[in-house]
């Protein structure tokens, strides 16, 4: 098996896990230093080639003799500015591309994308006449301390809804558009070769490990690397939004699940699958319990907002459990208490 990104924060939990089922792991990473710090390695014993997804000839190495791919490596988070709009699609569009013309050529015919909750855009919402979509929220509206976004029916905010694989893809900032890209061509890669494939929709990722001191790391990150040199986390527009947040671990065990389940999946199959842990809960709310657990300040709600950002994403993850029996094993209490003292990856760079 193939994990590409397998030095990252996720896909060396991927890489652990699969070699702990037996899988021959190898390992694909460009060891970027706006990603990695200097000393970022993969686990002793698992070949690794270092070297850019982009780069054919070590890909072309990476894949002989391999049976499944499970691309991770992707540029994630929401960005500074649009400056970074080139590098978001050559990394995961470009590479993605690069990536299925080789496995196309190898005759790799087994795929797990690591995809993302982003596609979806806002999550799914209802009125008083029933399910609708969220328009984007206006940045007037932002500026005012309006958050919550509102029924073009009826005027009224929306209900919040968990969201299913089903779901339109409405991609809101240019990761989003990427990791819609990525599926895309996954998709096509499988109608035109024959390829069985999984899109794993990854909820908010958080766990040990994760990469500390970036703009482009999660919220979970952020919030601890405040608390890592005694600031308060700050907590952008009211604190409310909603989201899911998913312990690595599982992560790691949603992929090694998927890499099993496209062998039984049909010929010319991509069937995607939220991965999340079905506990709802606010950004403010994990602050909270982060700061409280980690023994620093409070968190501060700063108001503010990110122009990308939705207000409320929370899942469904029944398809995937059903169709591959993964189960979460980590609960939201337990795992911000864990990661609250867990250690992080040192700054990019370092």
């Amino acid at each position: 098996m193939l994990v590409t990104g397998g030095a990252g924060f996720i896909g060396t939990h991927v890489v652990a896990q699969a070699a702990a089922a037996g899988w021959d792991v190898r390992v694909l990473d460009s060891f970027r230093t706006d990603v990695h710090a200097s000393d970022a390695a993969t686990p002793a014993g698992v070949r690794t080639v270092r070297a850019d997804i982009t780069d054919r000839a070590a890909l072309r190495e990476s894949l002989s003799g391999v049976d499944v791919v499970c691309h991770q490596a992707a540029k994630v988070g929401l960005g500074v500015d649009l400056g970074d709009a080139p590098d978001y699609v050559r990394s995961n569009d470009l590479g993605t591309a690069v990536l299925l013309a080789e496995v196309a050529s190898a005759g790799v015919d087994r795929l797990v994308l690591a995809s993302s909750m982003v596609v979806y855009g806002e999550g799914r919402y209802r009125d008083a006449r029933g399910v609708i979509a969220a328009p984007p929220r206006l940045r007037r509206d932002l500026e005012a301390g309006r958050f919550e976004p509102v029924s073009p029916r009826t005027r009224e905010p929306l209900v919040p809804e968990l969201i299913d694989e089903t779901a339109p893809l409405d991609p809101r900032n240019v990761y989003a558009a990427t990791k819609v890209s990525q599926e895309h061509l996954v998709s096509a890669w499988a109608r035109e070769t024959g390829g069985r494939a999984a899109l794993l929709r990854y909820h908010n990722v958080y766990g040990p490990g994760m990469p500390q001191a970036t703009p482009y790391a999660g919220v979970a990150s952020l919030f601890r690397s405040a608390l890592e040199v005694g600031r308060a986390p700050t907590v952008l527009e009211d604190g409310a939004q909603r989201r899911d947040f998913v312990h690595v671990s599982d992560v790691a065990a949603a992929n090694v699940a998927a890499i099993e389940g496209t062998t039984a999946m049909s010929p010319g199959t991509a069937r995607a699958y939220n991965v999340a842990s079905g506990e709802v809960h606010t950004v403010g709310e994990m602050a909270a319990v982060l700061s409280d657990a980690f023994g620093g300040p409070a968190p501060v709600v700063v108001g503010g907002y990110r122009l990308g950002d939705v207000r409320h994403i929370t899942a469904s993850a029944q398809r995937l459990r059903e169709e591959l029996g993964w189960r979460p094993t980590i609960g939201f209490m337990q795992g911000m208490r864990e990661f609250a003292h867990a250690p992080l990856r040192r700054p990019a760079g370092t």
